[in-house]
């Protein structure tokens, strides 16, 4: 069979298009949701100006169980309960969910919060893991924990669910810390649209912030570099991604860290999928679906203003299990809903999320990583110009610096967290430094999640190692 003699040189002219045109469209495709986010957030301004009325409970604020599972978290356990004993509402309960820690996690609960065996029962709604004991605090009514054997995050939170006894209940982890405010602010869709399933929070990075008594005091940057690039992934994440979907009712992940969700209708789904490791994206893909499917009215929402603030990994080998195992997590979450993408009244969630989702995050690092080292070899070979590496170039990081930026500035526009200049200074500076290499780590590192999600190799959710060095001890802490 006779080939054209330049059939590589079409090839390579081929391959150079259709990467350029890939980081095009989906930088096009970000900036996109960035334009609706600025709407959004223009809206909301509005809505906020009612913030500065006094603020009182209405007596309407429906009951919120929060859930706290927790494996391995006696660095920062006492912390993290003891803000959520003290959040400004009117109606709640905190249930820890110890998931078989290896270390002194129960331990630090029942010496911290005075608890004691408490005879209850315990109606499984959704199956879990055997429980060991439920306590109860001494100090705190409204305090519970639950002490059960290893099943994993997504099985303790179905332990917390059996245990719930309110409509609502918010997820929150152990390692995280809310603002007084946030399960009213979170909790608003819920009073305004009763098709509301769901409703996720923001969260940011409290490595290099001050928290006493379980309250952040002082907001500050991290020393750390990995944390620092992090702090910039949030802003981008949460700003303009979530809240781009979440005006066009298309959002696809409510984070572990700080989500509300109805009871119900999580029961009716099933509740979590114990052997998924990205619990938290697979249910909501997996209540688009059913509802999709069902033609039920409903409304998964982000709201951008209520605050988690949580401890991001400050070692390499930390943060590279952890963008590995939310690779794997995006994985089994796309590929056990496939029935969304395209799917009989798919709307917004099925023919537009879903699809984009696929392309752009879960194939993204193949062909991210692929047009790089095919754009370098190419060069190098001399089968590609100047002209279009450097095109390449200007929309893979270019446009990259121009992303993160957006974000940066969309977050000192509307909430203006950073207070002082030389954070700001500091955060312009990791827009731009970010894209020269840790960019191209992190999808290396969801490439490895894709292959490892493709081998169908036995997940491990990895050690967090939690540092809590922004913690201030309380008086009441126990030495």
């Amino acid at each position: 069979m006779n080939w054209h003699p330049n059939w590589h040189l079409i090839l390579v002219d081929f391959i150079t298009w259709f990467v350029i045109g890939y980081f095009v469209i989906l930088n096009l495709s970000y900036l996109t949701l960035n334009l609706i986010s600025i709407v959004a957030l223009r809206r909301r301004a509005q809505e906020k100006l009612l913030d500065d009325l006094p603020q009182i409970y209405s007596g309407l604020e429906p009951p919120i169980s929060v859930l706290v599972p927790a494996y391995n978290e006696e660095a920062t356990i006492a912390a993290s309960v003891r803000s959520m004993l003290q959040l400004s509402y009117a109606d709640y309960e905190v249930i820890v969910i110890n998931d078989g820690s290896a270390d002194r996690t129960i331990e630090v609960l029942i010496e911290e919060f005075s608890l004691l065996p408490y005879p209850e029962a315990y109606r499984v709604q959704v199956p879990c893991q055997p429980i060991k004991q439920i306590y109860r605090s001494t100090r705190y009514p409204n305090l519970r924990v639950i002490d059960k054997a290893n099943g994993g995050k997504a099985d303790a939170l179905n332990a917390g669910i059996n245990a719930a006894r309110c409509p609502l209940f918010c997820g929150v982890d152990a390692d995280s810390i809310l603002q007084r405010d946030s399960l009213q602010r979170v909790v608003r869709p819920f009073l305004r649209d009763p098709t509301v399933i769901a409703t996720g929070g923001t969260v940011r990075i409290a490595n290099g912030c001050k928290v006493q008594g379980g309250f952040l005091t002082e907001v500050g940057l991290p020393r750390n570099t990995w944390a620092q690039y992090q702090v910039v992934e949030y802003l981008r994440a949460f700003l303009f991604g979530r809240l781009g979907w979440s005006a066009m009712n298309g959002m696809l992940i409510v984070s572990g860290a700080f989500g509300i969700f109805r009871k119900d209708a999580v029961v009716k789904a099933g509740g979590y999928l114990p052997r998924t490791i990205g619990e938290d994206m697979e249910l909501v893909v997996r209540m688009h679906r059913l509802m999709r499917h069902t033609r039920e009215p409903y409304r998964i929402e982000f709201v951008p203003d209520p605050i988690c603030w949580t401890e991001a990994p400050e070692d390499r080998a930390t943060l590279r299990n952890q963008r590995i195992r939310w690779q794997r997590g995006l994985g089994e979450s796309l590929t056990n809903n496939w029935g969304l993408m395209f799917g009989p009244n798919g709307g917004v969630p099925g023919y537009l999320a879903f699809p984009f989702f696929v392309l752009f995050e879960w194939l993204g690092p193949l062909v991210e990583l692929g047009g790089y080292v095919f754009m370098v070899v190419a060069f190098i070979f001399g089968w590609v110009s100047v002209q279009a590496l450097f095109a390449f170039l200007l929309v893979a990081i270019g446009l990259g610096i121009l992303l993160s930026a957006s974000g940066l500035l969309l977050e000192e526009i509307s909430f203006h967290i950073y207070p002082r200049g030389s954070q700001l200074l500091r955060l312009g500076a990791i827009v731009i430094l970010e894209n020269f290499g840790y960019r191209q780590l992190n999808s290396w590192w969801r490439l490895v999640g894709l292959f490892q999600w493709a081998r169908q190799k036995e997940a491990q959710w990895g050690t967090m190692k939690r540092q809590g060095s922004w913690q201030t001890r309380h008086p009441e802490d126990k030495p």
